[in-house]
């Protein structure tokens, strides 16, 4: 019998993003494709190196806080060996607001919510041949529309048009901003979903198939890294990095 693949989900931070419904969600879903899911509301647990380690994914469903980039070192180890990170909305991408190399994993970071909850505005799938958004249409929602500050690195999955409520950022003229994305760190798989202000966002069909699918896929990085045996060696260096 195979053994299980493991989920570690970070659950806590600002309230107003319902992070344990998030989490509930998330791990129900996970504990269904045969997860064994942990729900931690500490964040001591990221000094745990050799259980980070042991995980094939990292779930965090954390807005605001503060844990430094200083202490962020052995995630970044385990995400790096294959460890896959999904999330969504502020509990991914507004996490730790002063921790840099945690936004560097990630692959962006929030700046803004022109008009805040209950903006009208839709989600365009990309032209892609990934898998993750195969057969998903075009969508609307009614939430708060996440402008972000976001690596180039990442692979865009789908996008929102800005400016939806005028503001400072408007004279800038019509951009297309970043709503799904993926990434590597080393060896470990990233994917954000900027969608998940509440946890009801994922009753649209198209947002939460999104969502289940890059929790999947984040997960299997691990099993690619173990089978070409891929370690963290290759990223070792004596140079200062941020």
């Amino acid at each position: 019998m195979s053994e299980k693949r493991k989920a570690l989900l970070l659950v806590g931070g600002w309230d107003g993003h319902e992070p344990e419904l998030v989490a509930e969600r998330f791990g129900t879903y996970l504990e269904a494709e045969g997860f064994d899911v942990r729900m931690e509301h500490d964040l001591e647990i990221l000094q745990d190196r050799k259980y980070l380690f042991s995980l094939d994914l990292f779930v965090p469903v954390w807005t605001m806080g503060t844990f430094e980039s200083k202490q962020t070192g052995i995630l970044a180890d385990a995400i790096a060996s294959g460890v896959g990170v999904a999330g969504c909305h502020g509990g991914m991408c507004d996490a730790f607001r002063t921790n840099v190399l945690w936004q560097f994993i990630m692959g962006g970071n929030w700046v803004a919510h022109p008009g805040s909850d209950g903006v009208p505005y839709e989600v365009n799938i990309k032209q892609s041949s990934s898998p993750l958004v195969a057969d998903i249409k075009d969508f609307s929602v009614s939430s708060e529309q996440y402008y972000l500050h976001v690596d180039p690195a990442v692979e865009v999955l789908a996008t929102t048009k800005f400016p939806t409520v005028d503001w400072y950022h408007s004279t800038n003229g019509v951009v297309q901003m970043p709503v799904v994305w993926t990434k590597k760190w080393g060896h470990g798989r990233v994917y954000y979903n900027s969608l998940g202000h509440h946890n009801d966002v994922f009753d649209i069909p198209e947002a939460w198939e999104l969502m289940k699918r890059g929790l999947l896929w984040a997960a299997e990085g691990k099993k690619v890294a173990k089978e070409n045996h891929l370690g963290i060696e290759m990223f070792a260096s004596e140079r200062k990095m941020f």
